[in-house]
């Protein structure tokens, strides 16, 4: 049975504590695991510490905190002590994220990501089991590392995003897990014929590795605003960060869209970039409208063979109580 989890918005929050009520909150309607991403607002280590103190059973992650502003060491340590406070609970979920990030926010020249991620893997799981790390990689060169404190009993698994053919490759030859994101059924399928054949490449046990999607949903009564805060929401990603999202977008088929997305919101045309998403788009990419159309439209997603975990997303706009209201709506 595929598990139903939350990604906590990606928007900013009132506070950390409503991020942490919206943890609880989840923990209590039977969903799995909370997942956090790392943007532009509070990090995701003080917050995701500050839910595993308020929250006993549900499983806790990063989805994703990137592979440029940390080191590999530090985001070894990190993952250690997420794993000591959650008891156990927490997993983490590393990517590149993009350049418009990286390059842009960061500072940091964007380079190869996939021989990264790759190179943060390796690292990673040998800090994790409390080795002495000696790597020298083509991005990560480091020696005579190792954690001061015991490691982790349990490592907590290290899953890799990825959107492209080679970056989901990429994640099953080396991570244990794929976070996906943006992805209709369809696609997705395909994706995970890429998935398997890294995991074949990589001689893993498929059953040791879990499948994210995430899939950007909102549940209302007014279904009309459910669908309109969904739409920009995509709006923005496909407008605003980069080219990943747009290229994605074209890969599956929706080229046309995804140009006129980004031409109109690198203009100015916020409105015309919402308008550029067809009903069909909304309906292959999201689960949104009333709460029986956004749980029918969910379905979808989670009858994926292979999927293991459909992460519930919420748009950028929502409120706290809209994100609630969809957390109910949609739960296990």
């Amino acid at each position: 049975m595929t598990d139903r989890t939350v990604h906590l918005p990606v928007a900013a929050q009132p506070s950390i504590q409503d991020f942490v009520d919206q943890a609880a909150h989840a923990e209590t309607l039977g969903y799995d695991r909370v997942w956090l991403p790392e943007t532009w607002g509070r990090d995701a280590v003080t917050v995701l510490t500050s839910a595993a103190h308020a929250t006993d059973e549900i499983g806790l992650g990063s989805s994703i905190v990137n592979v440029y502003s940390r080191s590999p060491a530090l985001l070894g340590q990190t993952a250690a002590s997420l794993q000591e406070v959650s008891d156990g609970r927490f997993r983490l979920g590393i990517g590149p994220s993009g350049p418009a990030v990286i390059e842009g926010w960061h500072g940091v020249d964007f380079g190869n990501p996939l021989r990264r991620t790759r190179e943060y893997v390796d690292v990673l799981r040998k800090v994790l089991a409390g080795e002495e790390v000696e790597y020298d990689g083509e991005y990560v060169t480091l020696g005579g590392f190792r954690l001061r404190c015991d490691p982790p009993e349990t490592p907590p698994p290290v899953d890799a995003a990825g959107m492209g053919p080679k970056a989901v490759e990429l994640a099953g030859r080396f991570a244990d897990g794929w976070h996906a994101l943006l992805f209709t059924p369809e696609t997705m399928r395909d994706r995970l014929e890429d998935f398997r054949r890294g995991v074949e490449l990589g001689d893993r046990d498929r059953d040791d590795q879990r499948v994210t999607l995430a899939v950007t949903c909102c549940a209302l009564e007014d279904g009309e605003r459910a669908r309109e805060l969904s739409k920009r929401h995509v709006a923005f990603y496909v407008g605003a960060m980069g080219t990943y999202y747009r290229e994605s977008l074209a890969r599956q088929g929706y080229e046309e869209a995804a140009e006129t997305i980004a031409e109109r919101w690198a203009s100015g045309d916020r409105a015309g970039a919402v308008d550029a998403i067809s009903e069909d788009l909304t309906d292959s990419l999201l689960a949104c409208g009333t709460p029986e159309r956004a749980r029918e439209e969910l379905q979808k997603f989670l009858d994926i063979d292979g999927v293991d975990s459909v992460a519930i997303g919420f748009p950028r706009g929502a409120d706290p109580e809209e994100i609630e209201a969809t957390m109910a709506a949609l739960s296990p």
